[in-house]
């Protein structure tokens, strides 16, 4: 199976590992991953800021950045949701509007296609240790995403999955929502933190790295020992 990887702008500036793990995933079931080096942003930050004109141009290229029938592979649910749920009102009445449909249908989150294309629930991990998970709101809310992730790391050797109280309750982060709101922004990760910590999880795992950036931030700020890994690192893990 061919499969285009879209690499959100976080993950190749800031986590590239995650990256790389994710394709390491794939090629152990049989996929073969192609990287599009020209690649950039999927227009997201510059839509929710207000310059829809603005991120249609940024979308317009990653729309002829992804031409073809191959799927496309994200470690980013907040990434997929946008360009599942946004791009068709950006292009609505256009003439590329069946392209973005099609695009729609073949861009996956991570663990939605391992558990719904590849039919993997197993990647042979092994991290030892108590964990819980976040679901963040654009895998939840926009691409639909609840069971996947749990039934992969139930699989993984060594681990015990806790669910953490409010568990569907935002991290804070919001992209520019944590910039124009900060002291809202940082009790609501306190809150995520907290509620991780009273499960007695070592690990603080999700979809979305936005979100673990924020509530790692506040984890190195209060000097906790918990740590955040993206769900990719974990399957990646012990092998």
């Amino acid at each position: 199976m061919n499969v285009q990887i879209f690499i959100p702008c976080f993950v190749d500036q800031l986590y590239p590992e995650t990256g790389f793990n994710m394709v390491k995933v794939l090629e152990k079931f049989g996929c073969t991953v192609s990287y599009n080096a020209g690649q950039t942003c999927c227009g997201q930050p510059a839509f929710n800021a207000g310059f829809r004109e603005e991120s249609k141009a940024v979308c317009t290229k990653f729309l002829n950045d992804f031409k073809g029938s191959d799927y496309i592979v994200a470690p980013s649910a907040s990434c997929v949701g946008f360009v599942r749920n946004y791009y068709p009102a950006l292009f609505d009445n256009s003439s590329v509007h069946n392209e973005v449909k099609a695009l729609g249908a073949r861009i996956y989150e991570f663990s939605e296609f391992l558990i719904h294309v590849l039919k993997v629930t197993d990647t042979g991990a092994m991290l030892r240790g108590n964990a819980t998970y976040h679901d963040s709101c654009a895998g939840l809310r926009e691409c639909k995403i609840k069971s996947e992730p749990r039934a992969l790391l139930s699989n993984v050797k060594g681990l015990v999955l806790n669910e953490l109280k409010d568990v569907e309750t935002c991290c804070g982060f919001g992209g520019t929502f944590a910039v124009k709101f900060p002291s809202i922004s940082i009790n609501m990760g306190e809150q995520k933190v907290e509620n991780a910590i009273a499960t007695g999880a070592e690990y603080l795992i999700s979809t979305d790295l936005s979100c673990l950036m924020h509530l790692q931030g506040y984890i190195d700020h209060k000097k906790y020992s918990i740590k955040t890994m993206h769900l990719a690192d974990v399957l990646a893990s012990g092998w």
